[in-house]
């Protein structure tokens, strides 16, 4: 296989816990096999006392929850600007529910009715016809997260809620280094997607992908399949989307922009409109983690900022690593005058295998590596030049942003 060529610059509910496994408990469980145990109300126990003792397990309660949604109201992760009301989002805490729903088919049916009423089509009036995709709600303010790619040349966006309102769509920013944009629309108190976590995924563990119905009044779309790699590269026109995650659940025709869900039901990527192709069998997200820190720039910005070496860079030939003794690497094809791989000595055909001690294996993995840094960050990279180990520090540029 010839060597790819990056550049960075590129219903049923399960029972519920058993008393012991509960961060909180109803008094009366405190108590073993009936009998009174301590803690328990005995048989002198006062109306007065049982209040108080009502009094703490509702106070617990209550800063249960606030420890749970605290950050997630006002601004959240998806946040802009202080708003004058709270905005909800919903972040899953780990596990959502006592055991995974997807157990079985009506498992897949559960997921995809309860995310439904957070899911949005998406009309797109575009320069060569009209076209359907999906929209998550992630805030109750109207902010929705959809793929830049899909909505990237259109003229106008017609958002059709879950419950058949319809809003037009304005775009609060699209970037197309991740596939990730933000679409707004003049609505509140929306409900809103669980939102996990794309962190450590398992390759092989079950995901299910939903979008939003052609018609309305209808049920969304809905399939499975497993997880079947993470840090994924596929091309994208001029340039490539880094660190996505693969799965071989097949999307369906509004399928850009849908949500990729785990085995809890909370969605872990943002599906994309690009690389799949009948023939290869798979279908691409971004994940959510990035789809986060992205959104909320492009909320703020109305672009987003990554990390950028000004490289342009391609995995190492199997010569290369042979002669090196090293298990992978990028080697670099050009710099970019002034740039701050050119400012710290960095030339063409120097193999880049190190960023701050960790191994990069690819030239996609330095793109996923540098991305996540701010401008003005320093990293150590280490580099192989005519056999020497050099070690080097760079201080991280700001990728050149496309605006729309």
């Amino acid at each position: 296989m010839p060597p790819r060529d990056d550049s960075d610059d590129d219903g049923s509910f399960d029972p519920p816990l058993p008393p012991a496994d509960r961060l909180w408990r109803h008094p009366s469980e405190m108590a073993g096999a009936g009998a009174p145990g301590p803690g328990s109300p005995g048989p002198g126990h006062t109306p007065a006392a049982r209040r108080v003792i009502w009094s703490t397990a509702i106070g617990a309660g209550v800063a249960g929850v606030a420890l749970t949604l605290g950050a997630l109201a006002i601004t959240g992760t998806f946040s802009g600007a202080v708003a004058t009301r709270v905005v909800v989002e919903k972040v899953a805490v780990s596990p959502v529910v006592s055991s995974p729903l997807l157990r079985d088919d009506r498992g897949v049916t559960v997921v995809a009715e309860r995310l439904a009423p957070a899911l949005a089509r998406l009309v797109l009036t575009q320069p060569q016809g009209s076209t359907a995709g999906t929209a998550v709600i992630v805030r109750t303010d109207g902010m929705l997260v959809t793929s830049a790619r899909l909505i990237a040349d259109a003229e106008a966006i017609e958002v059709v809620l879950a419950d058949g309102r319809r809003f037009e769509g304005q775009v609060r920013g699209l970037d197309p280094f991740t596939d990730v944009a933000v679409v707004q629309i003049a609505a509140t108190d929306l409900p809103v997607a669980i939102l996990g976590s794309s962190t450590d995924l398992v390759v092989g563990a079950p995901s299910v992908a939903v979008g939003s119905a052609l018609q309305s009044g209808s049920a969304p779309w809905v399939s499975s399949g497993v997880i079947s790699a993470v840090e994924s590269r596929i091309p994208a026109g001029d340039e490539s989307l880094h660190g996505m995650i693969q799965t071989d659940t097949p999307i369906g025709e509004t399928g850009g922009g849908g949500a990729l869900v785990d085995a809890n039901g909370s969605v872990i990527g943002i599906l994309t409109p690009i690389g799949t192709a009948e023939a290869s069998g798979f279908a691409f997200a971004t994940p959510i983690n990035l789809v986060g820190r992205v959104a909320a720039q492009l909320i703020t910005y109305g672009y987003a900022i990554h990390g950028w070496l000004g490289i342009n860079c391609t995995d190492s030939s199997a010569a290369t690593t042979l002669a090196l003794n090293i298990d992978g690497g990028a080697e670099i094809l050009g710099v970019r005058t002034e740039s701050p791989a050119d400012l710290a000595g960095l030339r063409a055909k120097d193999t880049i295998t190190e960023i701050d001690g960790e191994p990069m294996e690819s030239a996609s993995s330095i793109v996923v590596a540098v991305r996540d840094h701010r401008p003005g960050d320093a990293i150590a990279v280490g580099y192989w030049r005519d056999g020497q180990h050099i070690d080097a520090t760079l201080i991280v540029g700001e990728q050149p942003r496309t605006r729309r």
